[in-house]
């Protein structure tokens, strides 16, 4: 599934090209892409017709657009990128993938391609957190790390309270959003931290130091188009990023840690795999008392 940067990069282009523009017409080509919009496919395409895109926005990894117009409220077309959505800008994509396809008014075609069909497009009614208007769906998430209202502390001291791997936390996205289960290695990594440490024998210091560093290995995967590792993911102008050739930890079973020469391990975990170095990051020990040792100044 594209994480943080690969959705921010696809807001990017999308908020370049698409605000101030209208949407004139929205064919739905298939009814899963609009499951979530339990109103059904003929209440999606009658409210966006005649839609203004006043802007997009983003928290975590969920991207939407800002909709309004004249004598019409403002919403958010929320749109889930799954593990293979793409927003492509241009000619209609004329393929056995293309879900929803929406004109807008200077003649460029938004097609949202799903290989897999695990996303899809929703309109949500905008409802203001902290000062942040939001669509009701991602009212529950929390603030990012590339977010200018982050408060790194304040994370730090949710983390402090929790009886659990920090892996497991970095990527609850009620605690910290946009950590993907990629940028949660590397910042793991960087910090020479093994994901299955309890958060809670980390001092806070080693805490801040692990969100510092998934800031960091955000923004560099950004500056370089985010982390394509096949086709599937691209930006609205269906160019792959690049990010994958820089990766620490991610992907790198078997080969040598880039700090220490060891070889890079691969473990499962919540059904997913988690990539470390055995020797920069060791794992903890399973019981007794010094499982529970303070964790930072390593």
């Amino acid at each position: 599934m594209p994480e943080l940067p690969e959705v921010e990069v696809v807001r990017r282009g999308l908020d370049a090209h698409v605000t101030g523009r209208t949407i004139t017409a929205v064919r739905v080509h298939h009814l899963r892409a609009v499951r979530r919009h339990e109103p059904g496919p003929a209440d999606l395409t009658a409210r966006l017709l005649g839609a203004e895109v006043l802007g997009t926005g983003r928290r975590g990894k969920f991207l939407w657009l800002v909709l309004g117009g004249p004598d019409r409220p403002d919403e958010a077309l929320v749109v889930h990128l799954g593990m293979s959505g793409q927003m492509l800008l241009g000619p209609i994509e004329k393929t056995d993938h293309l879900r929803i396809a929406a004109l807008l008014d200077d003649g460029t075609a938004l097609s949202f391609i799903d290989q897999r069909t695990f996303g899809g497009w929703m309109l949500a009614d905008l409802v203001t957190v902290d000062g942040t208007d939001l669509p009701e769906p991602v009212a529950h998430i929390a603030r990012d790390p590339l977010d200018p209202e982050f408060d790194r502390d304040a994370v730090v001291k949710v983390l402090k309270r929790k009886h659990s791997e920090i892996k497991r936390q970095l990527l609850d996205q009620t605690v910290v959003s946009g950590i993907g289960n990629i940028y949660a290695d590397e910042s793991l990594w960087r910090a020479k931290v093994n994901g299955a440490r309890l958060a809670e024998t980390l001092t806070k210091p080693k805490l801040a130091e692990i969100l510092d560093h998934a800031a960091d290995v955000m923004r560099d995967a950004l500056s370089q188009g985010g982390t394509s590792f096949d086709s599937l993911y691209v930006n609205v102008n269906g160019e792959s990023g690049y990010f994958d050739r820089s990766l620490d930890a991610y992907g790198q079973e078997g080969k040598p840690c880039r700090r220490c020469g060891t070889e890079m391990r691969r473990e499962k975990f919540m059904n997913r795999s988690s990539f470390y170095c055995p020797r920069c990051q060791p794992r903890p020990r399973q019981s007794g008392p010094r499982s529970r040792a303070r964790v930072g100044d390593e």
